[in-house]
């Protein structure tokens, strides 16, 4: 693997596995830049540096990870009424500490989304909903999961088409 080869003593980690190919890596920044190096020299299509405040999801996050832990142990979490897909297990969850801890753990442990989307595709589920700022995920998600609809809402304009599909077609 590129990001255990590059570490050399150093912290490098896979972040995101986000599918089609795409894997983030993170850690140390100059472990980091090894495996670019490493990437490129071994033929692949991309490999860069990204523009991130912090070296997200690998064990240099541990601090956050504990004010995170903190911040939540007083919490008051109410089971879902439909089960989570939690990113670091690719897999539902219902129990209240359950999802509170894997909240926490996915600060340090890698992002499995690829495995996530393929799993809600395995068990049914046939339209994605983007809430925030850009269309990213609603990309990695049509990657991976061929044929399924996605829909990226992300401004008041957004909301109202949402609105208008929903209530129209009842495909979303």
């Amino acid at each position: 693997m590129i990001a255990s080869e590059a570490a050399q003593g150093q912290v490098c980690e896979a972040a995101n596995d986000n599918g089609g190919g795409q894997v983030v890596i993170s850690g140390d920044k100059a472990a980091v830049e090894r495996a670019v190096e490493i990437a490129r020299s071994r033929g692949a299509k991309r490999a860069m540096m990204l523009p991130v405040s912090a070296p997200f999801h690998c064990k240099l996050m541990q601090p956050a990870a504990d004010v995170m832990a903190r911040a939540l142990a007083d919490v008051v979490v109410k089971a879902p009424v439909v089960p989570v897909i939690v990113n670091v297990l690719a897999a539902p969850l219902t129990e209240p500490v359950e999802i509170l801890r894997r909240l926490v753990e996915q600060i340090t442990d890698t992002v499995r989304w690829r495995e996530s989307v393929a799993f809600m595709v395995a068990h049914g589920t046939t339209a994605f909903y983007e809430l925030g700022s850009g269309k990213v995920l609603s990309g990695l998600i049509k990657r991976i999961a061929d044929g399924v609809d996605t829909l990226a809402v992300g401004t008041p304009q957004d909301l109202e088409a949402f609105k208008l599909a929903f209530v129209a077609a009842r495909k979303f």
